[in-house]
């Protein structure tokens, strides 16, 4: 999630010598941003079981979800950033919000044609918008106060996504998951098939609409308040777009965390549906399971708001090895339990990932000055791995047919990330 680089002798954004908005109102349009996309990407985990059924897919068939979606940050990773940089943070983010909206409205013809290949270039696009507001969400929480409180400050707002990745599924449940069909597409074939198809995505279109409404109305907003923002200062970018700071240790190590720990979570996230549907753990109907997806991202919410805090008093660094090996904690007890223990064992993995991303990102940036704006889009482009990793553990599923023998692919990316805080658990070097 790129951070565009302000100087530091400059004035902070939206402070008061910059002549714009105060920072506190700042923060709460970037509270606000955090909170539209994160529960727009947690609305994967229930699409992920409803085209899983309508479209009769496998795993890995059904992983292209995330695949597509999360393809976005490798594609518009680096382009998004220079979008921001030349419109500046507000008009940035009308440009992201119309984008999604745009993705939404995509959902339509998808259901039309009730083809699968058109609802992923629906994901696409929506995600494509997502990447531009991330673009800006970040940088401006982790600069305005002091740099010795980003990483809590961060950790804080990431809170805040964590509030739409818990509310947005549950209502996500509540509608798309909510079918009273008496039949499965795997019954039907032909003409019969199409019109299942086309019926049963009408719940999808119809969450996705409200979305489109919503995103038109703050986009609207935002636009009112496009030249509020003063003092903007934006570094150009040095080198092949970045990446010859992968050659730097710390950030090189840091960046593969992103893309292990992106993968992790989504993995899990996108399988936690089928899993407690099975017999063996609890058994539940579709729209019962998708509900509890709100337990495992409410826990990462939780955990943020917890852990801004403790961050002011433990290492960094000490703290996300500690929840990293929880994590693979959580994974053992639930693949080696049954009934509720394997299933809220699971659920709680949230909570352990709470931190993860604010810190990883934070202590692979330090000390990178002038260059952050080049790093942090080469550990945007890192998000990449909420493609990769969960399609491989799809494969994996498929390849076993067993959900838990696929959950040890996440559970070696949490080793890594252990070993990296570890690694940089100490302040870097100048």
């Amino acid at each position: 999630m790129p951070v565009t680089e302000i100087n530091s002798s400059d004035p902070a954004p939206g402070g008061a010598d910059s002549g714009g908005v105060d920072a506190p109102n700042l923060q709460l349009f970037v509270f606000a941003l955090f909170f539209i996309f994160g529960g727009i990407t947690s609305l994967n985990d229930v699409i992920i079981p409803k085209l899983k059924e309508l479209f009769t897919l496998n795993y890995t068939q059904a992983m292209l979800v995330q695949f597509c979606f999360f393809t976005a940050y490798l594609v518009i990773g680096i382009p998004g950033a220079k979008l921001v940089k030349k419109l500046g943070y507000m008009r940035g983010a009308v440009a992201g919000l119309l984008t999604m909206m745009v993705g939404c409205l995509l959902f339509i013809p998808a259901s039309q044609t009730a083809t699968y290949w058109v609802f992923l270039l629906a994901l696409f696009v929506l995600a494509s918008g997502v990447v531009v507001v991330q673009v800006v969400a970040n940088p401006l929480i982790s600069l305005l106060g002091k740099p010795e409180t980003a990483h809590s400050r961060l950790t804080f707002a990431q809170a805040f996504n964590s509030l739409g990745t818990t509310v947005f599924p549950f209502f996500g449940a509540l509608l798309i998951l909510g079918s009273l069909a008496k039949v499965s597409a795997d019954q039907l074939s032909g003409a019969e098939l199409d019109a299942y198809r086309t019926a049963e995505s009408q719940a999808i279109v119809h969450g996705y609409l409200g979305l489109a409404v919503a995103l038109a109305f703050v986009a609207g907003v935002v636009w009112l308040f496009r030249n509020r923002l003063k003092g903007e200062k934006h570094e150009a970018s040095v080198g092949l777009a970045g990446f010859d700071l992968l050659k730097r240790p710390r950030f090189g190590f840091g960046a593969l965390c992103i893309f292990l720990y992106v993968g992790a979570e989504v993995s899990i996230g996108s399988l936690i549906v089928s899993y407690l549907m099975q017999p063996g753990v609890m058994g539940l109907q579709e729209q019962a399971a998708g509900k509890l997806i709100a337990y495992y991202w409410g826990g990462a919410m939780i955990g943020r708001f917890i852990g801004s805090a403790l961050m002011r008093v433990i290492s960094p660094g000490k703290l996300l090895a500690l929840v990293a090996v929880g994590a693979i904690t959580l994974i053992l007890i639930s693949t080696n339990s049954s009934g509720s223990v394997s299933g809220y064992s699971l659920l709680a993995i949230g909570l352990m990932n709470s931190i993860m991303f604010p810190t990883i990102f934070a202590l692979a940036s330090e000390r990178l000055g002038s260059r952050a704006a080049d790093g942090s889009g080469i550990i945007n482009v890192a998000i990449f791995g909420g493609a990769v990793v969960p399609l491989a553990t799809g494969a994996l599923a498929d390849a076993t047919g067993s959900l838990g023998l696929a959950l040890a692919l996440p559970a070696i990316c949490y080793a890594v990330i252990a070993a990296f805080g570890i690694y940089a658990r100490r302040p870097a070097a100048a």
